[in-house]
């Protein structure tokens, strides 16, 4: 049993379960997703974050489990009367029990682990709603820690992000990670870095363009040697911290208006933009997607490449534009603008002509000046001051 240590909280005893769960029968439950949970969450006028003092201790042992999950220590052999942290199944079972507490609240109240928000447009939606949630987590005879709640809040810290007023933007503390880390020296360090600035990449145009020359540095069977780092390197890894200390804004989706897919491709790869109007006719990001060209994908010709672009951009933003009686795509190829009505004779786009026939889109050309959000980092991503 080891003390894991995390500034600002109460140390954690961990237990080394690893024989056990080498052995034990794998459950499975479907986390949440985060990105759905955060857009939810950032419509709200008002947000409480409620959270559970110790999660998994929360969750009584049978005799039986508390008998496989003894440890000994130095000073005598134990057994938990809780579940405790490091167990295989814990999260499965922790998530199930919150989804059954909360069942029937998906409108107003979400878990995420041992962490719920509550959400509501009105003053007194969010006093019904809170209550309702108080009174279930009482019944379940589960207990919260205030000092880390935050009730009744325009703006709140969540998952990693902050949001509310319909907005959303990385955390700072996260941001300040990403921007103290130090030059990667390994491929372990360089995936390190990748992971920590990855999980704000919907907040960065052509993300993974911009980290190109990185994840080239993982190519190789050798998965922990030492890299030799460049010029294009340092480049690449001081464009995403700029990217990030700029103060990105993303704001939250409105399923009721339609949306905006704007699309475009270089020679390293392509981006997509997803964006909306509001009431007043001002466009507004809701998230940045990107991907590094193939080998193969190099080869294709410049409508191929936009094309792709387009067909990559409904694929993975399929939860939003699905059910929308018709969606905009925006390029900088004008050419692209008759594939719905002739796609020529390449065998290529008739292939992706056909796929795209299952949505209603229309496609506009909007010169690549004009279309800054996907266009300016595409034509130079590393040589951008």
């Amino acid at each position: 049993m080891i003390l894991v240590e995390t500034p600002g909280r109460e140390p954690r005893p961990c237990i080394d379960y690893r024989k056990l769960n080498e052995i034990t029968r794998t459950q499975f439950y479907p986390i949440p997703n985060i990105e759905q949970r955060v857009e939810t969450v950032a419509k709200a006028r008002y947000i409480t974050l409620i959270d559970l003092t110790k999660g998994y201790w929360q969750i009584p042992l049978s005799k039986r489990a508390q008998g496989i999950a003894a440890f000994a220590t130095s000073w005598g052999v134990y057994r938990p009367l809780r579940m405790p942290f490091g167990l295989k199944n814990a999260p499965f079972y922790f998530s199930k029990m919150m989804n059954e507490i909360l069942e029937g609240c998906d409108e107003y109240a979400i878990p995420y682990l041992d962490d719920i928000a509550i959400f509501s447009q009105t003053w007194d939606e969010h006093l019904k709603h809170l209550q309702d949630v108080l009174e279930r987590i009482k019944r379940a005879k589960l207990t919260i820690k205030p000092p880390k709640c935050k009730f009744a809040q325009d703006e709140v810290q969540y998952l990693g992000h902050k949001v509310g007023h319909g907005k959303r933007s990385p955390a700072e503390l996260k941001v300040k990670a990403v921007q103290n880390f130090p030059i990667p020296t390994t491929k372990t360090e360089i995936r390190a870095f990748l992971g920590l600035a990855g999980y704000y990449r919907q907040y960065i145009p052509m993300f993974s363009v911009i980290t190109a020359p990185l994840t080239d540095l993982l190519k190789g069977r050798n998965k922990k040697g030492k890299v030799e780092w460049n010029e294009e390197c340092t480049k690449a890894t001081e464009l995403l911290k700029d990217k990030l200390t700029s103060k990105p804004i993303l704001h939250a989706p409105d399923f009721t208006k339609p949306f905006i897919l704007q699309t475009d491709a270089s020679d390293l790869g392509y981006g997509v933009v997803l964006a909306q109007k509001d009431n007043e006719g001002r466009e507004h990001p809701i998230l940045y997607i990107s991907k590094k060209f193939t080998s193969a994908e190099r080869k294709y010709s410049t409508t191929e490449k936009e094309c792709a672009a387009i067909l990559y951009g409904i694929k993975k933003l399929k939860g939003y534009i699905d059910g929308q009686t018709e969606f905009c795509i925006q390029t900088d190829h004008n050419p692209l603008v008759w594939l719905k009505k002739n796609a020529g004779t390449n065998q290529r786009l008739l292939r992706w002509a056909l796929a795209l026939q299952a949505h209603n889109y229309t496609i506009e050309h909007k010169k690549g000046k004009d279309n800054l959000n996907v266009d300016c980092l595409s034509r130079n991503p590393l040589n951008t001051p």
